[in-house]
């Protein structure tokens, strides 16, 4: 088992930045790739950005590109995404995932890849 926990989140202007934490318990911190995932209202969740086991390899939506940035602390079991020059279209709420990865380089983009979940977190952006 892997307990997800987040924190972060809440109200930004647009333009701003916001930074979401997900710090993980259990197992081998390692063994497992770890994802974002946003669900907008009215919309099915998607996916926003991934870092595997190793750190080396990472994977974004196109549509947070240049904007977002996904970082992993393996001591510390936590991983961030890291949110610059918000718009509108990122209000959603945020979750976080871990997948078991036998390869440590993998990245994973589907939701059905990812075992464990984090609660969420509410982004709005707005004026």
């Amino acid at each position: 088992q892997v307990q997800l926990v987040q924190s972060g989140g809440g109200l930004v202007q647009p333009g701003g930045s916001l930074t979401l934490s997900c710090r993980a318990s259990g197992r081998t911190f390692t063994d497992y790739a770890m994802g974002w995932f946003r669900q907008a209202p009215g919309k099915e969740r998607e996916f926003v950005a991934g870092v595997s086991g190793n750190t080396d390899n990472t994977n974004y939506a196109d549509s947070v590109k240049a904007r977002f940035t996904v970082g992993r602390d393996n001591p510390q079991r936590t991983v961030y995404l890291y949110m610059n020059n918000l718009i509108p279209e990122d209000t959603a709420i945020y979750f976080c995932a871990a997948g078991q990865a036998p390869l440590t380089f993998t990245v994973y983009t589907s939701e059905r890849s990812y075992q464990y979940w984090g609660q969420g977190a509410q982004v709005t952006v707005s004026s």
